[in-house]
């Protein structure tokens, strides 16, 4: 019996072939074959605004004026963010700025200094 390979969103093991896609019935995600058939990456690359490849205790600045949600505050555009931390979501530096505090920003709004 072939065996196909698990969901890589919830580790399901109940995916079925979809005519050379993968589909998970739990969650809906559907893949397809070759990519569940290659290497995967060993390490992600974030870059920032400029394709500058970014590192953790890197620094930047903010590219354009970010309004925080929940806040009346504004991160103005220039703000430099010192000592990066590169995290895997959708907001993918957490920092800290000073008068704002702990917080996440996406590396497409920051530019490396």
């Amino acid at each position: 019996m072939n065996t196909l390979p698990a969901c890589p969103k919830c580790n399901s093991e109940f995916t079925y072939d979809d005519g050379g896609n993968y589909t998970c019935p739990e969650c809906a995600h559907e893949w397809s074959a070759q990519a569940a058939t290659a290497p995967a990456d060993s390490e992600t690359v974030y870059r920032d605004s400029a394709g500058n490849v970014l590192k953790d205790g890197d620094t930047v600045t903010v590219i354009k004026d970010l309004k925080l949600k929940g806040s009346a505050g504004v991160i103005k555009m220039g703000t430099k963010v010192k000592n990066i931390r590169l995290v895997d979501s959708d907001h993918n530096i957490d920092c800290k700025i000073d008068g704002f505090g702990a917080m996440s920003l996406k590396s497409e709004f920051v530019k490396k200094v």
